[in-house]
């Protein structure tokens, strides 16, 4: 069965790192993948060509190039002949209606939304205007996944339709993300830090939704609290360039506290390199990171947004957006936790992935969505 996966990029993001996992993972003996980036390889291309997956790329940079991607998109469809048409988010998910309804063989469409709407003034105006375009579309795919109970019902309150919509999380590979104690020691001593230097997290791309101004907010009042506490923060757009983060590095008085990497290709070796993990967005639907950090045994602080309160569960702590106080709070009572009673939480956090995320389980929940969209 040919399934063809249609996503606006391949940068390092949720929808993108887990189209990577499910392919990784997908019975190639039945089901034969092929993706089409809009954009261009991104980060992960080469990841995926190493599967021996196939990618073509349409180079859709501007507008203006818009009608030859759509040519092109046409072409490759009428080559491939899949059975399935996979969108993935919002630009993926209206290319795959296009490409379904130049099928040849009638290959059904299914859409998948990775996002949350806490704001769409925190979009982009395109990407806000195609969030109402796909609410008077989605009577159109014959499935509509959502990665959260919270994306379902934001986006039905919307405008989206409910017909054949569910819920389907992330998946995490628990032989990759897994704790390692050299990993522990590694990260310390290449930010040329003590090796009992107490290493708080933060990993995602620089976006207002993220707001890395709460968890630089939290940093600030436990940097005073506990000397030997640094911060590490992972993402595109995280690093020296950045002048609105130095900025609030340097008011905050956190200058050697705080431990900019930018975007990051080891993520399991850092994730397992943290003592906390800490997600302070004000808007998600399923994020990874969380999942991530927990498959490495690393107790996490998350703001209760999305399905970060039920993929933490009672293995960390949660608390409300926008928030810093409690943020910092939430922190220190990790911190003045016994490190084996941390060590304990972590180790029941990694369970919890691996009893209700696995990748194998949510992959083969993947597949039998696809056998049954195909016979239907």
């Amino acid at each position: 069965m040919k399934i063809l996966h249609v996503i606006t990029d391949l940068h390092t993001g949720g929808a993108e790192i887990m189209l990577c996992n499910l392919l990784s993972a997908t019975e190639r003996k039945r089901f034969d993948p092929i993706v089409i980036s809009l954009i261009s390889r991104g980060t992960l291309g080469l990841r995926i060509q190493a599967l021996g997956v196939p990618i073509f790329v349409l180079g859709m940079t501007s507008g203006w190039l818009l009608p030859h991607a759509v040519w092109c998109l046409a072409k490759l469809v009428r080559l491939v002949q899949p059975d399935i048409i996979h969108g993935w988010m919002y630009h993926g998910n209206l290319a795959a209606s296009l490409a379904g309804a130049v099928s040849r063989n009638g290959a059904k469409v299914l859409w998948s939304i990775h996002n949350s709407l806490h704001d769409l003034t925190k979009e982009k105006r395109m990407t806000s205007a195609l969030i109402h375009l796909g609410a008077t579309l989605s009577v159109f795919p014959d499935r509509i996944i959502y990665v959260s109970g919270v994306s379902l019902k934001q986006h039905e309150e919307l405008g989206y339709s409910p017909r054949r919509s569910f819920v389907l999380p992330n998946g995490f590979d628990c032989e990759r993300f897994k704790p390692s104690t050299s990993a522990r020691f590694r990260i310390r001593r290449s930010l040329r830090l003590a090796d009992d230097a107490f290493l708080i997290g933060s990993v995602g791309r620089y976006h207002p939704m993220k707001d890395h101004d709460n968890f630089l907010g939290a940093a600030g009042r436990l940097a005073v609290r506990r000397p030997n506490v640094h911060f590490v923060m992972v993402g595109q757009g995280v690093d020296q360039t950045n002048y609105d983060l130095m900025k609030t590095i340097r008011n905050l008085k956190l200058d050697g506290r705080v431990h900019l990497l930018g975007l990051r290709a080891n993520m399991p070796e850092i994730f397992a390199g943290f003592d906390i993990f800490s997600s302070s967005s004000l808007g998600e639907a399923f994020p990874v990171v969380i999942g991530e950090a927990m498959a490495c045994g690393v107790p996490c602080v998350v703001t209760n947004v999305g399905d970060s309160a039920r993929i933490v569960g009672d293995t960390g702590k949660v608390v409300p957006p926008k928030d810093p106080d409690a943020l910092a709070d939430a922190m220190l009572k990790l911190m003045e936790l016994p490190a084996e009673e941390r060590r304990k939480l972590g180790q029941k956090a990694r369970e919890r992935i691996g009893g209700h995320y696995s990748l194998d389980r949510i992959v083969g929940d993947y597949e039998k969505l696809y056998l049954d969209i195909a016979t239907h």
